[in-house]
């Protein structure tokens, strides 16, 4: 039975994406079998790991309209043992046509419901908001990481984004975890950057991952090729960053 796990914070820039679709790769390199969900229109997952999102025909916008079974939305990706549901700008449209339906948070819980069965892990990334796409994508998923830039504003957001996942818990998924959260960009020559980390470990302690992951020119130059970290750069510190955190959920899954 695959453990969903939703990517969100509803602050652009924070590495949403990077994670997913470096997370999702990292997993599979470690041979679990890794469905990766692009639920923001911007569809940057989808084409981070090689998809022309022009000739996307079926995918996440479709799956939630129940038009189709997540099966037949399923693309491959040069990512080993993952598979991918694309986004495409049609998704923007979805919050819309979703507004006046009947159990409109659930759409994505209930289209999931068969995969589930197929893979390990399943990984969904997030739009930067709090809207009808991300509340659905938390209302279908085990837990959630939140990564969190080390940079000043680290912390501004964070805890409306908790007040939204108590909110979650207490209407629709009382069975939703934090994962963790997951501190991103970062910079060990800077100032700010180590006292980001420390913040947030004293503040959070035992919900933060070990994991760091560090600014690497790397991670940034992949998506314009197509390709995962793992693939492009496997011996790069964000490769090395990402498969220690695919390591460290792994384990904590496995208890």
């Amino acid at each position: 039975m695959g453990k969903i796990i939703a990517i969100a914070n509803q602050k652009g820039g924070v590495g949403k994406t990077t994670t997913s679709v470096n997370l999702a790769a990292s997993l599979g390199v470690l041979e679990k079998k890794v469905l990766l969900i692009d639920a923001d229109p911007q569809a940057n997952a989808t084409s981070g790991l090689g998809i022309d999102v022009e000739s996307v025909e079926l995918g996440t916008y479709q799956i939630l309209e129940h038009t189709i079974t997540p099966k037949e939305a399923i693309l491959k990706c040069s990512a080993p043992n993952v598979d991918v549901i694309p986004a495409h700008i049609d998704l923007v449209a979805i919050e819309i046509e979703l507004v006046d339906k009947e159990n409109r948070e659930y759409m994505l819980k209930k289209a999931l419901e068969e995969a589930k069965e197929e893979y390990d892990f399943i990984i969904i990334d997030c739009a930067p908001s709090l809207g009808l796409l991300t509340l659905n994508a938390l209302t279908a998923a085990d837990s959630v990481v939140i990564p969190i830039q080390c940079e000043y504003f680290a912390l501004e957001g964070l805890g409306k984004l908790l007040n939204t996942i108590k909110s979650i818990q207490k209407i629709h998924n009382p069975d939703l975890d934090i994962e963790g959260l997951l501190l991103t960009m970062y910079d060990s020559r800077l100032r700010l950057s180590n006292q980001v980390v420390e913040e947030v470990q004293k503040h959070f302690n035992d919900m933060v991952f070990d994991t760091v992951i560090q600014r690497n020119v790397k991670l940034s130059e992949a998506p314009s090729f197509g390709e995962s970290i793992i693939n492009y750069d496997a011996t790069s510190k964000g490769a090395v960053n990402y498969i220690n955190l695919a390591q460290e959920i792994i384990k904590k899954n496995s208890k």
